[in-house]
């Protein structure tokens, strides 16, 4: 008789926007018995988490949230840029800190959940330029969580190295289309509905996805 092989027990950091979401669908399909991992930290657009629970009802994922609060810096977020400005450097949206801090919690969570790895959605290829979402900040982070307990989770990016376009091409196979995730960073309410502004640089990055994505092969992913 065969043994049932056991699936690996994955935390997947899931706020709701495109890389995370396709990150959390993307677990399944390689074979995790993922869930969605939230953080509230007090964010500008709360219809992030409103949107990361609708994704878990749909696809019928389990869904944690942890609140964490701190004195963020005040950020502005510029409207209407060029890709070639977008490319010119660290945005003005970059908060710092985020990845590190919500990376700990997902490891101190797969800890206690006694989950093998921890996944998440971080991208280094397109604009931006946040440095917390490079490999050398992920190799670093993995160093120094093998120093800080005996038996570190495994930490995967399978987006690190992909283009917007391809993301939004390997969410188009698993399901998911561009109006069901979250990204505009400067929301607004019209007739009581809360919509994005369409001019943020997560906005015009978003449709750009969309809009290159049938021409973007979704790539080969080794995970």
């Amino acid at each position: 008789m065969s043994k049932t092989s056991v699936r690996p027990k994955a935390v997947v950091l899931h706020s709701g926007g495109l890389d995370s979401t396709v990150c959390l669908l993307l677990a399944r399909s390689r074979g995790r018995d993922a869930y969605s991992f939230g953080i509230n930290y007090g964010q500008r657009q709360q219809i992030e988490l409103e949107f990361a629970n609708r994704q878990c009802e749909r696809f019928g994922f389990e869904r944690r949230i942890v609140d964490v609060g701190w004195q963020k810096p005040e950020i502005h977020v510029p409207k209407d840029r060029t890709v070639a400005e977008m490319k010119a450097g660290i945005a003005p949206t970059f908060l710092p800190g985020r990845n590190a801090v919500f990376l700990a919690l997902a490891c101190a969570e797969a800890a206690g959940t006694g989950a093998s790895e921890v996944w998440l959605g971080v991208n280094a290829v397109d604009y931006s330029g946040y440095p917390d979402c490079r490999g050398s900040f992920l190799d670093a982070f993995r160093k120094m969580w093998a120093e800080a307990v005996p038996t570190p989770p495994r930490i995967v990016a399978p987006l690190v190295q992909l283009t917007k376009p391809q993301i939004a091409a390997l969410a188009d196979e698993l399901g998911l289309k561009s109006g069901e995730t979250w990204s505009c960073y400067a929301p607004e309410e019209k007739n009581g509905v809360t919509q994005p502004c369409g001019h943020c640089d997560a906005c015009l990055l978003h449709a750009h996805a969309w809009r290159e994505a049938k021409i973007a092969p979704a790539g080969n992913l080794e995970i």
